[in-house]
């Protein structure tokens, strides 16, 4: 634990995803079970061997200024709308400093990308090439920089105790909201805005992963590509968005009046060291970041009841996290409703941690965990580790205190676990 071992707990949510423009609409969506995936209709995806993605359901253009728009990258621009929702349902009506709550000098922001502006890159070379170097915009630097989401978020509020962007591919934004609980917890903030954005439905990286054999080709049906522990997975289905949380100090928080969703036990973190972009199949390094869970947190495996899986939907990732679940979990693994919530929203890549956060948070709050779609065939590897997919329906989650686990690994073999619990 930190020398301060300040409770921190999450006041504010913010969301733009495949399946809505903010938390409240992209909770509805994951509850009633209803995919954020669709053909891409743009011509350059015609001949590609995938021609599927879950899109943003609501365009950053319909919401901020058009000004505003042309100096951002997409990923920002997600950041930039999930992040003013949280911040305003945190109850914060100005920046940092104009609102007397809290100070700009005990404020900080973590947004993590596990890719960067990286639509603004390939969008300006080819600008370049086609239009001649004037014609390149003088934005595209402070655009295509990974930290420009956690930069433009913190010039929102005002925030000057710290504005970081951890990158550990799909693993990013829940290292973020971990490295914002760590700010709070040794006494350098007292609020943190913290989250994943990512924005890379692009045809060259649509490519690069579908080469990669990581992405699933079922184009024919969009809604049914991304099935988490179905025998007939066959890869990932990519999505854009952000996901944003403000964590603060219970002190901070009670002092102001503020209303808590629910305490932030803390993180465990661990690498693979295995390859750079195949799970270790036996689940350790999994495992270990789980143990360090438990060991840094005084979180009991009895206590949890829900787990927001990675489960990105590839044959070995699903299978490995589930071993890593029973090793540390052990028979209580039984007794948690787990939910894969990339089967209708997609995957974010370093935006996962950030919506998957939300969704977690929102499954605490309501007592309910949202279905895993298309599950049609339970892989029997699943059965035996005892794990218990939601499918169907939403289901009711216990009354009382109880804890719930979100899990975000990425390639290179980083794994971060979150712990979140009622009060």
């Amino acid at each position: 634990m930190s020398p301060t071992n300040r409770t921190v707990v999450v006041t504010g949510i913010g969301a733009t995803t495949p399946l809505g423009g903010d938390a409240a609409s992209t909770w509805e969506g994951l509850i009633a079970g209803r995919s954020g995936v669709r053909p891409l209709d743009d011509e350059r995806y015609a001949d590609l061997p995938v021609r599927i993605a879950a899109q943003i359901a609501v365009e950053p253009a319909e919401v901020l200024p058009r000004p505003l728009v042309r100096k951002l990258d997409r990923s920002a621009q997600f950041a930039l709308i999930a992040a003013r929702e949280a911040w305003a349902d945190a109850g914060y009506t100005a920046m940092a400093g104009e609102d007397e709550q809290i100070s700009p000098e005990r404020l900080g922001t973590v947004i993590a990308s596990g890719i960067g502006g990286v639509t603004t890159l390939l969008d300006q070379y080819d600008v370049l090439k086609e239009k001649g170097a004037r014609r390149v915009s003088p934005h595209t630097v402070p655009m295509l920089m990974p930290n420009s989401p956690s930069a433009n978020v913190g010039l929102e509020v005002n925030a000057r105790a710290g504005v970081h962007t951890p990158v550990s591919a799909c693993a990013s934004g829940a290292e973020a909201i971990g490295y914002a609980v760590e700010m709070i917890r040794t006494g350098r903030a007292d609020v943190v805005v913290a989250g994943g954005t990512e924005a890379a439905i692009h045809p060259l990286p649509v490519v690069a992963f579908a080469n990669m054999m990581a992405m699933s080709k079922n184009n024919d049906e969009p809604e049914k590509a991304s099935r988490p522990y179905d025998t007939g997975r066959d890869g990932f289905v990519l999505g854009e968005g952000a996901g944003v949380v403000v964590l603060e100090s219970a002190e901070h928080a009670a002092a102001r009046g503020a209303s808590v969703y629910c305490e932030v036990l803390g993180q465990g973190l661990s690498a693979d060291s295995h390859h750079i972009a195949q799970p270790e199949p036996t689940g350790r390094g999994i495992a270990a970041a789980l143990q360090h869970l438990m060991d840094d947190t005084d979180l009991k495996p009895s206590e949890v009841v829900h787990l927001n899986a990675h489960a990105t939907s590839t044959p070995q990732g699903d299978i490995a996290e589930v071993k890593a679940l029973r090793q540390i979990l052990g028979e209580d693994l039984e007794h948690v409703a787990i939910s894969a919530t990339k089967s209708m929203t997609g995957h974010l890549l370093g935006g996962a941690g950030g919506i998957e956060t939300v969704a977690t948070v929102l499954a605490l709050k309501h007592r309910k965990a949202p279905p895993t779609l298309n599950v049609d065939e339970l892989d029997p590897a699943i059965t035996e580790a005892g794990a218990d997919v939601v499918r169907g329906e939403a289901r009711e989650l216990p009354e009382g205190t109880v804890a719930a686990i979100n899990n975000s690994f990425g390639f290179g073999g980083h794994n971060v676990v979150l712990a979140f619990r009622t009060v």
